[in-house]
């Protein structure tokens, strides 16, 4: 890569300038330099992109499902060959350490891997003689243009959450990636040309808010996934709901980690310190409260303090790295407020990390005890790698305190019981569970399933749900004479 490039939007097979001159600065959150700039499009640069995405439409629905399905294949199989490419590309302008990267652009593969099964998971149904003589047949179809809106945290994971998904199901889709770190998702469109896929079938708009609402309000798009925080997970739902649009809006979460006094200690503090600390804490699924269930407390609080006081804190490329550095000054900036509120309000910092004397955006991983569940930094997604310990007497206080949140993203419970573990499982109030587990990320046959605050819409991504999710049902009855 050039030292810094200046990004454009691929629309139709071929790399456009868009009509917007704004441009925005992306940096490298391990030094701070400026590594590109990235356009700030607006609603004529996506209006160009929908007219070519439904011109593609029109062919790219009729293509036979296992022709599709093959050339899916084709796009899984270059993503292996550039797996390395693209999971160097994520650490330099994301900020995770290189292993962390590679994990999700494996995750992207797996879901590729999916998706690629749509002549099974996209079958219809068929019932004879539902009345005398009379048959009915159920059909899927795709549902025309849809587009994709993803955050920073997962440049290129989650834009593939999406695109395969749609595609394979016979839509065309347009990529808006975030402004933040838009140099890996730019690596796809040769990809989807090796790959076989006509022009238009996969497009990338890049922009920041303008080029959201023309998304949200086109009418020639039909359905928008999102991934993302919860207010704007809500703007973009309600918006594109309002404008006709399918919408599937992914939020934010505050996750609970239940610990109980017989826990297996050090793989339950290895999975914390990763699930709360990995990727800075910058991820949906980061368990960033520990429930401690006493006389267990003073146990795992000890043990948590001396691995967050050991974690090592430095650039996304150094191989020692255990914590690569936030996205962006301004996230630092919020993350440090919500440590001294938290001190503020009473909690007793534990531990804190190192921090490098560096230009980067670093912030230090804090273990916070004796928080109070009704506290502003008990509720409130912080997105960062401050861990919270609230001390309770009981499991049964422990689910309490966990289901008051108004988010139900993940939870886990660390336990070497198999009772504890069962009624976590029944009566928690979340959609992705783990036992034993710190992030209980599904698999991409599975949905990933937030509830209440943490998802906006009816079905959820990846699995049968994202296949339902890009098509139309029809319902055919039919008598023959």
């Amino acid at each position: 890569m050039p030292d810094v490039t200046d990004l454009q939007n691929y629309v139709d097979g071929t790399w456009v300038h868009p009509r917007s001159t704004g441009r925005l600065e992306v940096f490298d959150p391990s030094d701070g330099s400026v590594i590109a700039h990235v356009p700030r499009s607006n609603a004529e640069d996506v209006d160009i992109a929908v007219r070519a995405a439904h011109k593609a439409f029109l062919k790219w629905r009729d293509v036979p499902i296992s022709d599709r399905a093959r050339t899916m294949l084709a796009f899984r199989h270059l993503l292996d060959e550039h797996a390395e490419e693209l999971a160097r590309s994520i650490t330099r302008e994301q900020g995770k350490t290189l292993e962390e990267s590679r994990g999700s652009v494996f995750r992207a593969i797996e879901a590729t891997d999916v998706a690629a099964s749509a002549p099974t998971t996209m079958q219809g149904y068929f019932s004879e003689d539902v009345a005398p003589g009379i048959d009915t047949t159920l059909i899927r179809q795709p549902v025309g243009v849809v587009a994709g809106i993803t955050p920073f945290n997962f440049p290129v994971m989650i834009p593939l959450w999406m695109a395969p998904f749609a595609i394979v199901c016979g839509n065309t889709f347009i990529l808006k990636p975030s402004e933040r770190d838009p140099l890996s998702p730019s690596l796809f469109p040769p990809l989807f040309e090796k790959a076989g896929f006509p022009p238009g079938v996969f497009n990338l708009v890049h922009g920041d808010v303008d080029a959201v609402n023309a998304v949200l309000t086109h009418p020639g798009i039909e359905a928008v996934s999102f991934v993302g925080s919860a207010p704007t997970a809500k703007h973009v739902y309600t918006t594109a709901a309002a404008h006709g649009k399918r919408v599937q809006a992914l939020a934010g979460a505050k996750n609970f980690m239940i610990v109980m006094p017989d826990a297996e200690l050090t793989r339950t503090v290895s999975a914390i310190i990763s699930s709360g600390c990995g990727m800075a804490g910058e991820r949906c699924l980061a368990g960033s409260v520990v429930v401690a269930v006493e006389p267990g407390g003073d146990r795992i609080v000890n043990a948590l303090a001396e691995a967050v006081r050991n974690l090592v804190v430095g650039p996304a490329s150094d191989a020692k790295t255990e914590m690569g550095p936030v996205i962006r000054p301004e996230n630092r900036e919020r993350i440090l407020k919500w440590i001294a509120e938290g001190k503020t309000a009473g909690a007793t910092e534990v531990a804190r990390s190192n921090v490098p004397d560096s230009k980067g955006f670093f912030v230090p991983a804090v273990l916070l005890d004796h928080i109070r569940p009704e506290w502003p930094i008990a509720q409130e997604e912080i997105f960062g790698p401050v861990l919270l310990v609230i001390r309770v007497g009981s499991l049964n206080e422990g689910l309490e305190v966990a289901n008051r949140s108004r988010f139900g993203n993940a939870a886990s419970i660390f336990t070497s019981s198999g009772a504890a573990a069962r009624e976590f499982t029944h009566r928690i109030e979340a959609g992705m569970l783990g036992i034993n587990i710190g992030v209980p990320a599904p698999v991409a046959p599975f949905p990933f399933a937030g509830w209440k605050g943490s998802f906006f819409g009816d079905l959820h991504a990846t699995g049968r749900d994202g296949i339902e999710f890009y098509t139309h049902k029809k319902v055919v009855t039919s008598r023959w004479f």
